[in-house]
């Protein structure tokens, strides 16, 4: 509200709440006319006898009521207005209800309070001057009633007190109180926005972690078991081909090995794809996110062991004590396998599929080194995202590239370790294992290097062959 006491909110908005004008209800609007009525009346009644003793027509008295008597319909839009209105016909004694009404909305608006208290005095000045004055000619008028002076003075200022006060202290109480309520009100409403948002955004994180945790378990299912099963069926293809003894019975083995394997890499990449797209899956808390991890690091160890290889006895010692110059806790134990140790067993069984593989392996300082020797020297995510990158590449290489010659290179650095597998065209006259192909192995590979900070690059060769490049940093993940 501004210095004269109109409200700024109301000016600017014209009609708000449904109500006419400047009212904010209907209902408030009825009253106001209702009030303005019963201000008019009495207006128009008390200027008749004000008229008499001031000598004037009675219709100039009763004009000045109709006009003075009205204002109470612009109360709420400018109250200043109907308080100074009072203040003018006090002289012509009429306007108690134009008065009592005005101060007390002026006291209950948003005009300031000096204004409030400069009116007031006005008011209740002009009141007690006003009562003096009339009780004095009452008193004149009447010989055998001779009061004291000091009688008409207290009675004059009880009038003025009583006419004044209650209803600005009144206006100044409700004001007050509405205030408060559209405070708390105002403090309710944004608290409901809070709320709504933190709830949304928890939605947003509980979907995000969601959709993190299938991606993480699709891939974790994509990694352990397709590289085994595409292995097993590059071992059918081969058993059909070189199968001497009774060829046509084991020929029908090699050939339903070779169909089973490939349906369940076909069920296992639509279950992937259910994995990736389904909604409504609830996402598990922080305690069983490294779950995949240890199922993963369950299932290379049985591989281990049903392949009749113990596991490395670098692994065990290097989960006690770490390298020298590693951080602290950055070899965790060997269960949350595999390691950069386990390369070599890997790249034997590809060789055992009849696939061409060099496996180099440099140091520090850029020597060459075996793959006995390679860990576990960095944090269990690093080499496991390692191990996976090199995995399925070489799987890749089965599928896509028959029979071509493949090399890992891998760099053992110390803030990162860099891998590069690289294959070249497939040989003229290799058959083809037919390995149904879901697109979900280089998107794998590129989400376990990115997730840790590092960098993904794969792409044909000129040579007609396909690269892939993996830099994984150490800090990323100590």
């Amino acid at each position: 509200m501004t210095a004269t006491g109109a409200s700024e909110n109301v000016a600017a908005r014209g009609r708000p709440g449904g109500g006419p004008w400047w009212w904010a209800r209907r209902r408030s609007a009825v009253l106001d006319v209702l009030l303005a009525l019963a201000s008019t009346v009495e207006c128009m009644a008390e200027g008749i006898p004000f008229a008499h003793t001031s000598g004037m027509p009675v219709a100039v008295g009763v004009l000045l009521g109709l006009v003075a008597g009205p204002v109470l319909l612009v109360r709420r839009r400018w109250p200043v207005v109907v308080v100074l209105t009072s203040i003018a016909v006090i002289p012509a004694e009429m306007g108690a209800l134009l008065s009592i009404v005005g101060l007390y909305t002026l006291a209950a608006s948003h005009a300031p309070r000096r204004i409030v208290g400069l009116l007031a005095g006005m008011s209740a000045a002009g009141t007690v001057v006003s009562t003096f004055f009339s009780m004095r000619q009452d008193v004149m008028v009447q010989p055998e009633f001779h009061p004291p002076v000091w009688f008409v003075v207290v009675m004059a200022l009880a009038v003025g007190l009583v006419l004044t006060a209650p209803p600005v202290l009144w206006g100044l109480y409700v004001g007050a109180r509405r205030r408060l309520v559209e405070s708390l009100r105002e403090r309710a409403d944004g608290l409901e926005r809070e709320l709504s948002l933190l709830a949304d955004r928890a939605e947003e994180r509980a979907e995000w972690a969601r959709n993190e945790e299938r991606t993480r378990i699709a891939r974790e299912m994509h990694d352990v078991v397709a590289h085994r099963v595409s292995l097993m069926v590059v071992h059918a293809a081969a058993l059909q081909a070189v199968a001497l003894k009774d060829p046509e019975k084991a020929a029908r083995n090699a050939a339903l090995v070779g169909d089973m394997g490939r349906q369940a890499l076909t069920e296992l990449r639509e279950m992937l794809g259910v994995l990736r797209t389904a909604e409504g899956t609830v996402g598990r808390g922080p305690a069983g996110s490294d779950e995949p991890e240890r199922l993963a690091a369950v299932a290379s160890r049985v591989s281990r062991q049903a392949a009749g290889s113990p596991a490395p006895e670098s692994a065990e010692s290097a989960a006690g004590a770490g390298p020298a110059g590693a951080p602290a806790g950055a070899v965790e134990p060997a269960g949350d396998g595999p390691w950069l140790v386990e390369l070599g067993e890997l790249v034997e069984q590809s060789r055992a599929a009849g696939m061409a593989v060099e496996l180099s392996v440099q140091g520090d300082e850029g020597e060459s080194v075996t793959a006995d020797d390679a860990g576990p020297r960095y944090a269990a995510r690093v080499e496991r995202a390692v191990y996976r990158v090199v995995q399925e590449a070489l799987t890749n290489v089965h599928k896509h590239a028959p029979g071509a010659r493949a090399r890992v290179r891998l760099a053992l650095r110390a803030g990162e370790v860099a891998v590069q597998v690289e294959n070249g065209p497939s040989e003229r006259g290799a058959t083809d294992a037919g390995l149904p192909s879901g697109g979900n192995g280089l998107l794998g590979m590129r989400e376990r290097v990115t997730a840790l900070g590092g960098a993904f690059v794969s792409g044909p060769t000129d040579a007609g062959g396909f690269r892939v490049s993996a830099v994984v940093p150490v800090a990323a993940a100590a």
